[in-house]
């Protein structure tokens, strides 16, 4: 789901928050945010920072149009300079709106290929980490058709761009469960990057309000953890590269995506807690993706899953990270 922001407020953090003096305080894990890259994709990492993020995420292009977009090669150096200078890891980019690999209609479904070549190519030269997909919508067909043709369309995407040589990785999210969309369950996110393993590096990025709203209990501890072996029994835990910490508006069960405040929703803090102290779940990034109702939610929001992390320390290295999760 867009993020909800009100037009009525200053946003751009670059205006609302000066320089810090010192570095931000940081946590255990990596905690990030949904961040504008209005007047370039590079100006997004300063504003991650000023709003003190470890890691971020952004859209690499509009997500709302088909027309491609070019990145200049000053702005791919100069991201990487000021991500390498506030150790600004991972990045991760979510793919445009429009795209739906899932899809019957052959002209859409060709669209939706293109768009997501261009995603992967732009992903490749920022050296993003992960690239967040929603699988798509099926309707008009089964949901094994729409598995088949998204998997197939996403390793069309990807052919001869050399992904397998970088460190991005093709990110598969779950979705709110609506009656025709892919990835409403954990099963179907596992099922999509088992088809794709052989030929895409992949991973999941695992939604809290989408999850809550698909029917999993995450608000009581007990369902939570049983929410969470499940998870570690489909997908895999190791395989989650990205959490997106959104409390959510709609009841459990609704099936409505609509995003609300860290803590001020019907998830509310309580799992957050859970979630970010959880010793199995050191490596994945955490971003949320909260609205903007007022100037400064975005460091409101950050600061609330600050608050929810028990220690408060140098958050572990993403290639680390990595580098120990491949040993285990």
């Amino acid at each position: 789901m867009p993020r909800a922001v009100s037009k009525k407020v200053e946003i751009d953090i670059l205006k609302l928050i000066p320089p810090p003096k010192t570095p931000p305080k940081r946590t255990a894990v990596r905690i990030g945010i949904h961040t504008s890259s209005a007047g370039g994709v590079e100006l997004a990492a300063e504003r991650a920072y000023r709003l003190g993020c470890s890691c971020l995420q952004i859209f690499s292009s509009s997500p709302r149009q088909w027309k491609p977009f070019e990145l200049g090669r000053s702005q791919c150096e100069t991201m990487s300079s000021i991500r390498a200078k506030y150790d600004l890891n991972p990045l991760v980019i979510h793919a445009n709106y429009l795209i739906n690999v899932a899809g019957g209609n052959p002209e859409f479904h060709q669209k939706s290929i293109e768009a997501f070549r261009a995603e992967v190519q732009r992903g490749i030269d920022l050296c993003a980490d992960y690239l967040v997909l929603h699988p798509g919508s099926f309707k008009g067909a089964t949901r094994e058709d729409g598995l088949q043709r998204a998997a197939e369309a996403i390793e069309a995407a990807v052919d001869g761009l050399g992904i397998e040589k970088t460190n991005l990785k093709i990110t598969i999210e779950n979705t709110a469960g609506s009656e025709f969309s892919l990835g409403g369950s954990f099963e179907q996110v596992a099922e999509l990057m088992a088809r794709l393993r052989k030929h895409v590096p992949v991973a999941a990025c695992i939604d809290t309000c989408h999850t809550h709203v698909a029917g999993y209990d995450i608000t009581t501890k007990k369902g939570f953890e049983k929410t969470l072996q499940q998870l570690d029994d489909t997908v895999g835990l190791k395989n989650v590269g990205v959490f997106h910490c959104n409390d959510a508006k709609a009841p459990r069960g609704s099936k409505l995506d609509r995003h609300q405040h860290i803590g001020q929703g019907t998830i509310g803090l309580e799992p957050f807690k859970w979630l970010l102290n959880d010793p199995r779940l050191q490596h994945p990034a955490f971003i949320a993706e909260t609205p903007i109702d007022e100037p400064l939610d975005d460091l409101k929001n950050i600061d609330a899953l600050k608050s929810c992390v028990k220690k408060s320390k140098p958050a572990i290295h993403h290639r680390d990270a990595e580098a120990q999760r491949t040993k285990k």
